[in-house]
């Protein structure tokens, strides 16, 4: 069984930067992930508040950057491979991976982000992927001169909005509250955006199809108005995420919404295991965020493994040497 230093289960921007922390700290470094490297991120058509980019980057770009970064100092990076199982044996961790393999580790960092919710309305799941959808960057161009709708107010949902002006003919933003919940100067934005129309205190209560596709949206009301039909020919749903925390469930703590209680140095409840990025318990899940969670846990982790490798050869010492 292979033995790593390091073992980071993800590869968006926390698990790269925790990759890159610990390789170039000479570790013996390993980074999984079940998809492509890069995360999220790479479904991300612009990148505008990452330091060190004042006009921007692509999503898919910066992910480029990230990966080659880490390589470049010796993480080892494989895609599309997914962790079945984490278990702990003595100071060590075993990770089980596809056909059974598996891999040992001294320290493992959990990077493995969080997904979109769903609303869970009749429609959602039948016309996902034929209209239904959880990327505008992804699936906006396929609308184009058309109109669609966006669910949410906060910061996604309104910068997924704006990005679908680029296409589309009107974008129909459906918020349940009577106010937006995304950063002031995005909300600014979105107002003074001709091809934005907002529905306030709304919430979809159905997604309509017709011929296999989405056709439009039965919208309730918050405030007990009656209800009605909102012809669309796409809906985009940002209204949180959910942790991707299973791997880990039963052997940290997590607070009520299933995400990984850590500390400020990334630490889990379980020693050598170690949290990063948008699956931990934060009030900012943002790419430089993540980052600094992911170099923060990579540090930590060298630490203890340092301090290992010294406690074993000082307690090999004969007494009184």
């Amino acid at each position: 069984m292979e033995l790593f230093d390091i073992a980071v289960i993800g590869s968006g921007p926390a698990g790269l930067s925790a990759g890159l922390y610990g390789a170039r700290a000479r570790a013996k470094t390993v980074v999984l992930d079940s998809g492509p490297a890069g995360g999220q991120i790479i479904t991300t058509d612009w990148v505008e508040n990452y330091p060190g980019f004042p006009e921007g980057i692509s999503g898919v770009e910066l992910g480029d950057l990230m990966v080659r970064q880490a390589e470049r100092f010796g993480a080892e990076i494989r895609s599309l491979v997914r962790v079945e199982k984490l278990e702990t044996e003595g100071a060590d961790f075993v990770l089980t991976i596809k056909d059974g393999e598996k891999l040992q580790a001294r320290t493992v960092i959990v990077a493995t982000g969080a997904v979109p919710k769903k609303l869970g309305v009749p429609g959602e799941k039948e016309f996902t992927g034929r209209g239904v959808s959880t990327c505008a960057t992804c699936d906006g161009a396929l609308f184009r001169d058309r109109e669609v709708g966006v669910v949410g107010g906060g910061d996604a949902a309104l910068q997924e909005a704006i990005f679908l002006t680029k296409f589309v003919s009107k974008v129909h933003l459906i918020h349940r509250r009577d106010r937006l919940r995304g950063t002031e100067c995005i909300q600014q934005d979105v107002f003074a955006n001709e091809k934005i129309d907002l529905h306030w205190s709304r919430q979809v209560a159905e997604v309509v199809g017709e011929e296999g596709r989405v056709a439009g949206v039965r919208l309730a009301s918050t405030k007990g108005e009656s209800e009605e039909f909102l012809p669309l020919e796409a809906l985009f749903v940002f209204i949180g995420v959910d942790a991707q925390s299973d791997l880990v469930a039963d052997l940290v703590e997590l607070d009520e919404e299933g995400f990984i209680v850590t500390d400020a140095d990334s630490r889990t409840s379980v020693p050598g295991l170690y949290a990063a990025g948008d699956v931990t318990v934060s009030s900012l899940r943002q790419v430089v965020t993540a980052a600094a969670q992911g170099a923060t846990a990579a540090f930590d982790a060298m630490q203890q493994i340092d301090y290992r490798v010294c406690r074993v050869r000082w307690d090999g010492y004969p007494q009184g040497s």
